[in-house]
């Protein structure tokens, strides 16, 4: 498998980068809370709930699901769900408010 990262992928992967709680954790914005307002962005957020991504993930799971059963891990995601996790991560935006 070949891996080709882009800046949102290895964000999400990582937990640095343009993830709101890890630019507040490091006093670069203010406030953590997702563009959402249900809750700060982190990576679990970000894959897993938040409703600015809804459409993405549906079309994530709906891949997945089949042999799976949803929610499935991180680490399954990176290694087992590479392209469509990365197709994820390459279709949403981070931070745009």
């Amino acid at each position: 498998m070949r891996i080709n990262p882009t800046p949102n992928f290895t964000a999400i992967v990582t937990g640095h980068g343009n993830i709101k709680t890890y630019l507040h954790k490091f006093k670069i914005i203010e406030n953590p809370t997702c563009p959402c307002n249900k809750e700060d962005q982190t990576v679990d957020h970000t894959i897993y709930s938040c409703k600015l991504h809804e459409q993405e993930r549906d079309r994530m799971k709906a891949s997945i699901i089949k042999p799976e059963h949803w929610p499935v891990s991180k680490h399954k995601l990176v290694q087992k769900y590479y392209n469509n996790f990365k197709q994820f991560t390459d279709n949403i935006v981070l931070n745009k408010e």
